[in-house]
């Protein structure tokens, strides 16, 4: 998956795999990292066993724009 097909996508929030893809790590590292708190430059919005990423802040970040 690439950051226009992130894009593309019409739903609010990304779930792991698809960030995972473009981050070029597996879905499974940022379930495991983000259990205990968010190492990542973007918001990861954690519900129990489910991670969500809102979209517009990690495309903001992934083009190198300030949030």
């Amino acid at each position: 998956m690439t950051l226009k097909e992130i894009e593309a996508i019409p739903r609010e929030y990304l779930i792991p795999r698809e960030v995972a893809q473009v981050l070029g790590c597996h879905p499974h590292t940022i379930n495991v990292v983000t259990k205990n708190g968010n190492p990542f430059p973007f918001p990861v919005i954690v519900m129990g066993t489910r991670v969500r990423i809102p979209k517009m802040p990690f495309v903001k970040f992934m083009r190198g724009e300030e949030e």
